[in-house]
């Protein structure tokens, strides 16, 4: 899919920036969510209105930054932009922003009190993308989520009005799970279009998995399936002999991360009746689907190095069908937003312990 924030960089990148007013950098924000995320329009429903501007804000400036950093081709030239996107946020905070984005956001930051250092983690994880394309160990690569996912999850809680660790700490867990499913799903993709491999180094040589070898092997196997396409009649079935020969310890790896990555979700599951009933099933559904992603790649035995699997509609319906009937249940007769999952030892209250 075309980058619309690449397309859009001579309009608002650092050679030229059109001013826009809150009402126009709002209106802007709306557009590039609807256009890059092709969920929101549903997920919106589910979203109380009260905040449903103010994620736009939040979604924009991230999207910004991903496609900064992965979308450019060139890791000179993603640094050079990413610098500049941290100029930028440097004059939000200093209460001069000048990108639409900022000038969306500003208003949001100063409502819910957010600090600069989740905005400013998630740049440094961009950054890192640029130059630091394996992980030698689980742990490195844990930490790399901190910065690459964490801070979202911790911008979400501050939208909520929610500041506590406890909370925070809990929705780590959920975007690291989140985050490493999105590796585990996108070993192949990630190696042909980034050039990078998250699998770590310490257990693909625990299962005697080479990762050099399965980057070769994976980019021969592609240029076969580009010849495929274009000789649909060849008898070019099946992973080539260099990818099949690494099967089996690619799975035995993958079998493992996913096995690593389970516990965060079901930790991270212990969120749901800490969160504003009508934000919750909003939570919910991204750990559902996150939880999705990990069946289907069990599913398929682990090869996706193979091929990518993804949700299908029907997938994404079933989804969404269960994150709607949760809306409608947490409605009582009177119409009062209820919480029938609440945890009776928060007391009913969803406002922050910080």
């Amino acid at each position: 899919m075309p980058s619309l924030v690449l397309d859009h960089l001579d309009t608002y990148g650092p050679d030229h920036c059109e001013p826009l007013n809150y009402e126009q950098a709002t209106a802007y924000t709306a557009q590039l969510t609807r256009a890059q995320y092709e969920n929101f329009t549903v997920v919106s429903w589910l979203l109380p209105k009260r905040l449903r501007e103010h994620f736009t804000h939040i979604y924009a400036f991230c999207r910004w930054a991903d496609d900064l950093g992965d979308e450019t081709g060139d890791p000179q030239r993603s640094r050079e932009l990413l610098d500049w996107w941290r100029d930028e946020l440097d004059r939000c905070y200093a209460g001069e922003p000048r990108h639409p984005v900022y000038v969306a956001l500003k208003p949001t930051i100063d409502r819910f009190d957010i600090p600069r250092k989740p905005f400013d983690d998630l740049i440094d994880a961009f950054i890192q993308d640029q130059t630091v394309t394996r992980y030698k160990t689980w742990e490195q690569l844990l930490d790399y989520c901190t910065r690459s996912a964490n801070p979202v999850g911790r911008l979400v809680l501050y939208l909520c009005n929610h500041r506590d660790e406890q909370r925070q700490r809990l929705s780590d867990a959920t975007c690291t799970a989140l985050q490493l499913a999105n590796f585990w799903q996108d070993v192949r993709r990630d190696i042909l279009e980034r050039g990078r491999v998250y699998i770590p180094a310490d257990v693909a040589n625990k299962h005697q998995l080479n990762i050099e070898l399965l980057v070769k092997a994976v980019k021969l196997d592609a240029d076969r399936e580009t010849d495929r396409q274009a000789c649909p009649s060849c008898s070019n079935a099946g992973p080539t002999v260099g990818l099949r020969a690494q099967l089996p310890a690619y799975r035995a790896t993958l079998r493992e991360l996913v096995s690593r990555t389970w516990p965060m979700f079901e930790h991270g599951r212990s969120l749901w009746p800490m969160i504003e009933p009508d934000v919750r099933v909003d939570i919910k559904l991204f750990t559902l689907g996150g939880e999705r992603v990990l069946r289907m790649i069990e599913r398929a035995d682990y090869e996706t190095a193979r091929r990518r699997p993804k949700l299908g509609k029907l997938a994404k319906t079933g989804l969404i069908s269960r994150a709607l009937i949760g809306k409608l249940l947490t409605f009582n007769t009177a119409g009062r937003l209820t919480s029938p999952d609440h945890d009776a030892t928060t007391g009913g209250s969803s406002t922050s312990s910080a």
